[in-house]
């Protein structure tokens, strides 16, 4: 069996006498794209800075690449990236000049990290390349830290709200790169589309516990049931519920072809499934 890229065990955090993390546990296989969802306060951001190594757990046990981040050394931390949610030092630098020095500390930990020219030309700033970082937009910004964070060509790479403040275009654009990067990769986000599109695998945070662990597909399913196909054949109107729509609507094609009309596949939406999740546990908690 392939070790886990990240394995997490019966994760706790208590700050004083609050509890923000109960028995949290899930696993990441190598290559695999994770979105960790839940409201403000679900403990996503601590969670990702435990694994990380920027927090020491109450409890539990934590594994990164088959390492207890917070007993690490430098080795380790040339092949885990990390994209913060804001980073706001370096500004007199410039954006081409800071990535250089960046590639400049992998070459002690035999790493290959990016070249400085073809990361800026990835991430969509050969244009600002010379320019100061005081200067960038919002967006360019964001997507200089996209760039620190993969400098390294990351084996895992942790992604903390990445896309705030970018445009669609810069979304898309991303998105297509994270797709490229062919490394293990948890991120926390509050964009639904972003993590349907990005994520082989949602885990959905509620008061510090995971409320929901799978597929976005799987997860519609435990919610909303099975999907929902209706069409029209001859003069009669159909309706069908049915775990495999699309090899439902395949079959019922090739059968009937052009005298189906009207055909109609509903699944529930990833947004619908996670706000039934997080109302259920916010309902969970307050009656206990």
């Amino acid at each position: 069996m392939t070790p886990a890229a990240l394995s997490v065990e019966g994760l706790r955090m208590r700050y004083g006498s609050t509890d923000v993390l109960h028995d949290v546990t899930f696993r990441v296989q190598p290559g695999e794209v994770v979105a960790l969802l839940g409201p403000n306060g679900a403990g996503k951001t601590t969670t990702i800075e435990i694994l990380e190594g920027f927090r020491t757990p109450s409890a539990g046990r934590v594994r990164v690449l088959g390492t207890d981040p917070a007993h690490a050394d430098e080795r380790w931390r040339a092949r885990v990236g990390v994209m913060l949610q804001s980073w706001r030092d370096h500004g007199k630098w410039r954006v081409r000049e800071l990535l250089a020095h960046q590639v400049s500390y992998y070459a002690c930990c035999a790493r290959t990290p990016w070249e400085p020219d073809e990361l800026v030309d990835a991430v969509g700033l050969t244009a600002q390349a010379a320019q100061k970082i005081r200067t960038l937009s919002g967006g360019q910004r964001r997507r200089l830290d996209v760039a620190l964070g993969i400098v390294g060509r990351p084996d895992v790479l942790f992604l903390d709200e990445p896309t705030t403040g970018f445009d669609p275009e810069a979304r898309r654009e991303f998105h297509e790169l994270v797709r490229r990067l062919d490394t293990t990769v948890l991120l926390t986000t509050h964009d639904l589309d972003e993590a349907e599109k990005l994520a082989d695998r949602i885990v959905i945070l509620g008061h510090g516990r995971i409320i929901a662990d799978g597929t976005p597909h799987e997860l519609a399913r435990q919610i909303a049931g099975e999907d929902r196909v209706r069409w029209r054949h001859g003069q009669q109107h159909h309706s069908r519920s049915t775990p495999r729509s699309t090899e439902f609507v395949r079959t019922l094609l090739q059968r009937h072809g052009e005298e189906i009309s009207e055909l109609e596949v509903h699944r529930a939406s990833l947004e619908q499934t996670y706000l039934a999740l997080v109302h259920e546990a916010e309902h969970a908690a307050e009656a206990s």
